[in-house]
Formats: structure tokens, sequence, C-alpha cells
């Protein structure tokens, strides 16, 4: 196989690069550890790079068959917080200075991110945050963040509850107690690992930031002793199998490692790579769906009578709308080209009185009231064969069909666009 078939074959994750100063000069980077779970489990890293405009081309990436956020500065507070902060000019100025790498805000990179979470809450795109990516997957959901979790959480907690985050000095090394929550897939993932059932594992911690308020789709998945929420996903969007998968993480399992020299790909626990495991699984399915979605989209040809049909109820469409838009007469003769569109909006939809009234606008009339009636009892003992059909169906089978069906109302209204413009030019150059 060629490479160029591999890479098509592959589904594409896309990756937000972080931006850094390195001998004068901006650098873009992403930590390998992340690049090589994507690639180890069978999905391709496609870095986005953080550079001013990146945001107006994001089409450019697609097709997305899955998005991974991670670190990075912090968020610009103004995205989730709305009310005044608690902490004085004093101690803001003391964050900047404690955490100057991380307290330089990046708006560039929140307006790349935060559109790439909104887009994979929109289309069910599998979505796994880690870290600061968790931190934006909150705030597109309405969630709000701390500022600073020494500030706001730690000089409050009793001293048994206390947790450092973040340790300069064993950056790599440090670690932390977390308590997992039952029936969660980080119980999944770590439950050999746990110990004489208490739900705890120790995560390495990097942040000075974390979650506040969390978001209503969302469940926790872990707390820190202090009770900063450390994991968290929509249990409603959580199916690898299906496709289905939006999680945030506020530790790094990818680089939860042992430190021995010899051992820099041991994990501290067998579940750690669990969550990348899982992920490219639901990017898998997606792009399984995804793929299933066009080949239909590909094979929905018109024969020759049907496209000629179709020919002419665009150029009805067209001819009403401009009479309808000027609010012209129209010619007699034009008469017959607007019949073939009424009788296809007869046949096809109920409408409204407001409806036939804006036809009878356009210059369409609905003929043969008594036969109309009859179409639309039918179309109601139709809607009602539907729904006990449909009653029957799984959430997941209805997923389909409705996703399925947004397809092809997009099709059909970008086609049908392009169509009356074209019949239009045609009857103006005429």
């Amino acid at each position: 196989m060629l490479t160029t078939d591999l890479a098509t074959i592959l589904p594409r994750v896309l990756i937000v690069s972080r931006r850094s100063l390195r001998k004068n000069k901006f650098v873009d980077f992403v930590g390998e550890y992340h690049l090589d779970l994507i690639v180890g489990y069978g999905a391709v890293p496609v870095i986005v790079p953080r550079v001013t405009g990146v945001n107006m081309l994001l089409e450019s990436f697609e097709p997305i068959h899955g998005v991974l956020l991670c670190e990075g500065e912090d968020i610009d507070p103004s995205l989730y917080e709305s009310e005044t902060t608690i902490l004085s000019p004093e101690e803001l100025d003391e964050i900047r200075l404690l955490h100057s790498s991380d307290t330089t805000i990046d708006k560039e990179k929140d307006i790349i991110e935060l559109s790439l979470a909104k887009l994979c809450l929109e289309r069910n795109i599998p979505y796994l945050g880690i870290c600061r990516g968790s931190q934006i997957l909150n705030v597109a959901c309405g969630g709000t963040l701390y500022q600073d979790i020494e500030k706001e959480i730690t000089k409050n907690s009793p001293q048994v509850k206390k947790v450092s985050h973040i340790d300069y000095e064993n950056y790599d090394g440090h670690r932390h107690l977390v308590n997992i929550v039952k029936n969660t897939p980080l119980h999944q993932w770590f439950h050999d690992s746990l110990e004489h059932d208490k739900m705890e594992i120790k995560v390495n911690s990097y942040h000075h930031q974390g979650v506040k308020r969390l978001a209503q789709r969302f469940k926790p998945m872990a707390f820190a002793p202090d009770g900063l929420i450390e994991g968290f996903y929509d249990p409603d969007s959580y199916n690898p199998e299906e496709g289905k998968f939006i999680m945030g993480l506020q530790f790094h399992p990818e680089r939860m490692r042992r430190l021995a020299s010899n051992a820099s790909n041991e994990f501290d626990y067998p579940g750690c790579p669990a969550a990348y495991k899982e992920f490219v699984k639901a990017v898998l399915a997606y792009q399984k769906k995804l793929n299933n979605m066009l080949k239909v989209e590909n094979s929905l040809k018109l024969d020759k009578d049907l496209e000629q049909r179709r020919k002419l109820i665009v150029h009805s469409f067209s001819l009403a709308r401009n009479i309808y838009a000027t609010g012209n007469n129209f010619h007699p003769s034009e008469e017959s080209d607007l019949k073939p569109g009424a009788e296809f909006l007869e046949s096809n939809t109920a409408l409204s009185l407001q409806q036939e009234k804006r036809l009878k606008q356009m210059g369409a009339t609905v003929r043969n009231s008594s036969s109309y009636m009859e179409k639309m009892k039918l179309n109601e003992e139709r809607e009602k064969l539907a729904r006990v059909m449909m009653g029957k169906m799984t959430v997941e089978q209805l997923s389909d069909l409705a996703l399925f069906y947004h397809m092809m109302e997009k099709i059909s209204s970008e086609v049908l666009d392009k169509k009356l413009q074209d019949s239009a030019s045609l009857d103006r150059s005429s």
C-alpha cells in the first residue's frame, strides 16, 4: 500500500501547537508523547499552527475526525468570568510573577481552540482535552475556572486537604492523590490499580488554574483532596465504539512515567494510556460513520427523467422567487412554468395559511383543494406510523438518522441555492 493511500485511510486528529520564544524567534511545538500515542493507536496527528489567521482557515483542515487539545498558557479570564475577580491587584501581580510562563495570555490560541471545541460539540466529533484542553472544553460549554488555585482554594483548605498542584523544583516527578468517581471511564481504566477498594491513584500536576464551576453537561470523574475537579466527561457523548468521546483530564496521563533512565516508556499505571486508546477508538468509529455518509452522498444520482423534472422545479422556484422579490406581475405565458413548483409543494409539504398566502403572492396557486386535503390526511397517517417506528429505534439509530437527514438538508440547500443562482443568471441574460 502506498503511503498516500495509508494517509487517506487513517483518521485525522487535529492538535493545536503552543507558541514559544527560542533564540529571539517564535517556534510552535506539540509534546511528543501526545503524537506517539495518537500514531501508536492508529490515527494521524495533524498539527494546527498557532499563527494569526488560522481560525479563519479551519475548514481547510477537513475532514476532522478528532481533536486533541493540550498544554498552553492561561485562558483569557474575560472568556469565562463575567463578574469581578475576588483576587486583589497585588495577588494578581504575585501570580504573574510566580507563574510567568503561563500567565501571558495568548488570545489567538484561545480563539482557535475554542472554535475547534465548539465545532466538536456541534458535530459530536471526538474530543480529548488534557490540562489546558480540559479547561477550554469547560469554558466552551459555559463553565468557569479558578484563576489561581493557591489563592482561591489551597489557602482556605484544612491542612489535611491541602494539595500542591504544581512543583517547579520537581516538575515531572511531582504527584498528588486524586479520588476516582465510581462507574466512570477513569474507574474502568484504573480499576486494576486501585488498592483495597480505595478509589485513589496518584497523578502528575503542572497547573495553577482549574475548573471552578463545571458546565452542566459534564460529570466529574476525579477529585483532588482539596475538592478540585481533576477529570470530567459527557456521559451522553461517551461510547468509543460508536464514535462518541467528549472528555477533559486536568492531569497528563501521557507523562505519568517512571523516572528511571531505562524505563521512560513504563507508565505509573497500566491505565495511563487508556484515554488515548479509547479516544482513537472513537476517532476510528467516527471516521467510519462519516465515510458511510459520504458514500451515500456520492451514490445519489438522478436518471435522465428525474434530472429533467428537477430542472423544471428549480426553474419554477427561481421564477416564483423573482416575481415575489420584485413585486412585478408575471406574464401569462409564465403561468405554466410556475405549475411544476406548485405541484411539487402540494405533494411534499403540508402548507400553513401563511405559506399558502406567500405562494399565491408568488403567482403559484394551490389547486384541487379536496385532493390536497386527502393528501394532508395521508401525510398525517404516515407521520403517526413513522413515530411508532422511530419509537422502537435505539438512541444510536435515531442519532444516525438525524445526522443523515441533516446532511441531506445541507446538500439540498447548497445545490438548490446554486441552481437558483444559475437559473436567475440565465433569465437575466436572455
